[in-house]
Parts: C-alpha cells; structure tokens; sequence
C-alpha cells in the first residue's frame, strides 16, 4: 500500500488528505493485485476517474452482507471496482459490467485473470443503455441483486431507471459521483453533467419505489433499495 493513497486518487476531496490516509492505514484491507491496479491506473490521463479504496471495499462488504450473487456494473474503466466486487462474490456469483472502451477494460481484463477472477466478469463491450435494453427485451427484469453505476453523467438518470428494473425487489443500487466535487451544491455551476446529477439526486429524494441514503463517502455515494 502506498504511504499516501490521497497522492492516488482525486476521491478525497471531502476529507483532509492526512486524516483520509489515517483512516485508510487503520482500516483498508486491499489485496496487492488491487493495489497495483490502483496505483497502473492512477498514472493514466483519466486516472481520476477510479472510485477511491476504501469505497470499493465498502461496497465489497455491502456485496458480503446482502449475499449478493448477481451484480450489473454500468462503467468498468480499468476495472478496479469490478474486481474488488468480484472478489466478494461466491463461486458462484457474476458480474455483468459495461464499458465502451476497449483500452480501458484491456486493463481490467489483465487484472481480473492475474486475481482468478475472469469467470465471474461478463464485459459487454457496448453503449450500456443498449445493453441494458436487451437485458430487458430477454427477460432479465429482477434478475440482478447489486448494481453500480459510474458512468456518464447526463445518462445518469436513465441508467437509474432501467437498473432499478433489472433489480430484484430488496436489490440495492449504488450511484456514484452524486455530490460532484461539490458543484452540485455551487449555483453558479451550469454544466449538463452538473445539471443531471442534480435532477437525478431531487428525483431519488422523491422516488417512493426506493429506501434511499446519500453518503459522504468519496465524491458522494447514493444508495437506493428496492422496496419489495
């Protein structure tokens, strides 16, 4: 583990950089293959997209608690947050991840063999919204017990819909990025990726089909249950 993981990830914005890295020196426990995809990952130009550490074991433990054996995965990236849900999965268990980019999921794909862990990961190299689409087109509706979403930020609302869809009821889905660096909070930002993160976290607010919590976690983390 790298001294100081803050230096590795633009995920602790919310968090004083020496608090965050003691929080993490007194409680992640990151196997190496992920450490060393982390750290390949934060070299690259869009590093900063990589969820931070102690969110992805987080939800691993969310995955453990729920018994979680069917995971959808909206955004692969480099594959850090698939495989430390892969990780926490039976024998049994599956991840159906989307992503379009070949060059990225090249990487995760190196990691998910070098951890054992290719046979629990279905990469669909694919807009995720058409994807999504034939999951529900085949009779996929309820089907799924976990879904993360960390994509896109003006579809976001769509990839909301349709994953609640695909989710069992007492499903949870996890949203990434809601809190944005904290420009959903700032007036005078006016971009589409702002102005959808926003309408997205007043429609969750609303929505009676779901149990929700927006937590402070990383760059804001929203969890949705699927009321029975």
């Amino acid at each position: 583990m790298a001294s100081k993981i803050s230096e590795l990830t633009d995920a602790s914005g919310f968090i004083e950089s020496n608090l965050y890295d003691y929080l993490l020196s007194v409680s992640l426990r990151e196997p190496q293959v992920l450490t060393q995809l982390r750290e390949e990952t934060a070299q690259l130009p869009d590093g900063e997209m990589q969820i931070a550490p102690d969110q992805g074991q987080f939800m691993a433990l969310l995955i453990k608690l729920m018994g979680v054996k069917r995971i959808l995965e909206i955004g692969t990236f480099t594959g850090y947050s698939s495989l430390w849900m892969a990780l926490s999965l039976p024998a049994d268990g599956l991840i159906l991840t989307c992503d379009i980019s070949k060059e990225d999921t090249a990487i995760a794909q190196r990691y998910w063999q070098a951890a054992g862990m290719e046979n629990k990961v279905d990469l669909h190299l694919a807009p995720a919204l058409d994807t999504l689409n034939d999951l529900l087109s085949t009779g996929a509706a309820g089907t799924f017990d976990f879904a993360f979403i960390d994509a896109d930020k003006v579809n976001y609302h769509h990839y909301y819909e349709k994953s609640l869809a695909l989710l069992r009821p007492g499903g949870l889905m996890a949203i990434d990025n809601v809190l944005w660096s904290g420009e959903v909070a700032d007036p005078t930002a006016d971009d589409p990726e702002t102005n959808a993160l926003r309408a997205l976290n007043l429609a969750l607010c609303q929505d009676e089909r779901i149990d929700l919590s927006m937590l402070g976690i990383a760059d804001g983390l929203t969890l949705a249950l699927k009321k029975s």
